[in-house]
């Protein structure tokens, strides 16, 4: 087995790491508020996260995973060291705010930590500025749409069953919540393990066993598959300190708000995944929790706890890319990368 071949082996296998870990640091994304309101036991939740995560592979494209495998970082400098470094950046930090509770970016803390190798070897010319706008803008609009959706939907249903009893409101949203809650895994599944087939389809094309088609990047199915599973076992081994934060630190959530939430932050996911926009899924359901424990009284959002969980945010993509950029110098001490 020659060395370019092995290389590409043990990038792959280090995508997928960062996939499953994707997948461990992000469940609080699909099950906290169905676990917090009760809704499923822990275990029944993240079994069922992790099936819709799974078949998101069949139902959804790839346009996300173009535009992280090509269309953020020049191909022309990237490397296999730059590929390591990147996900290393992403590794180390998804791991860090894992430790603390943190419900921050994979995907940001991908994209950093990316970066951050690129411009260690090649400078900030490694950067395509364009990649990045959409990227960038929606670290703000994405907390901020899943709100308003969020709030809206709340809302919606407040109005539809007022002259209701609480008990069937209960009953009612219960159900509802196992639909709400298979909605955003199928999306987290969607948005989420594409930025990892971006990553190793940009590994396929450096060793030169893919080339571009039209200036785009192919994704073969095997790779498809293979991302979606990784993403499906992490969030089937859970993430509980985050869960922890998501689902009872932020607010209080009952099946009816835990039902607005999660139906708001997948309208807004989807949204991103057919534009092929790698949008933060924690920071859209987090946005979407933000704005449904709003319907009740702006004393109900813990806004200290959000407010951490905003700093976080603001420090993935720097963080990651300093990871990232301290690993390829690391590497590239032991010889040319």
């Amino acid at each position: 087995m020659d060395h370019t071949l092995l290389a590409v082996i043990a990038l792959i296998t280090v995508a997928l790491i960062f996939d499953y870990i994707n997948g461990f640091h992000d469940a609080a994304n699909s099950i906290a508020t169905v676990v917090s309101t009760r809704v499923l036991t822990p275990g029944q939740a993240v079994a069922w996260a992790a099936f819709f995560n799974f078949i998101a592979a069949f139902v959804f494209g790839t346009a996300v995973a173009k535009t992280v495998g090509a269309g953020m970082v020049d191909l022309k400098v990237v490397t296999f060291a730059v590929i390591f470094a990147g996900l290393t950046g992403a590794i180390v930090w998804n791991l860090i705010t894992w430790y603390f509770g943190l419900p921050t970016s994979s995907s940001h803390a991908l994209f950093g930590g990316y970066a951050g190798a690129a411009v260690a070897k090649a400078g900030f010319g490694a950067i395509i500025v364009s990649g990045w706008t959409k990227t960038l803008v929606f670290i703000v609009v994405a907390p901020v749409v899943g709100l308003v959706v969020g709030l809206s939907l709340m809302w919606l249903s407040l109005f539809v069953f007022r002259n209701s009893t609480p008990r069937r409101v209960d009953g009612f949203f219960r159900k509802m919540q196992l639909v709400s809650a298979a909605g955003f895994s199928l999306m987290h599944g969607a948005n989420d393990a594409q930025k990892t087939m971006g990553i190793i389809a940009g590994a396929l094309v450096t060793a030169g066993y893919l080339k571009l088609e039209h200036g785009q990047l192919p994704i073969p199915f095997w790779v498809v598959l293979l991302a979606h599973a990784a993403i499906g076992l992490g969030t089937l081994s859970g993430g509980w300190r985050i869960i922890h934060t998501m689902g009872s630190k932020i607010t209080k959530l009952q099946p009816i708000g835990g039902f607005a939430a999660e139906t708001g932050a997948a309208i807004a996911i989807l949204a991103a995944t057919q534009m092929g926009v790698g949008i933060s899924t924690t920071h859209t359901i987090t946005g979407a929790i933000v704005g449904v424990g709003s319907t009740r009284r702006l004393s109900a959002v813990r806004w200290g706890v959000a407010g951490q969980i905003v700093w976080a945010w603001v420090l993935t993509i720097p963080a990651a890319a300093l990871v990232g950029s301290l690993t390829y110098e690391l590497v590239h001490l032991f010889g040319p990368v």
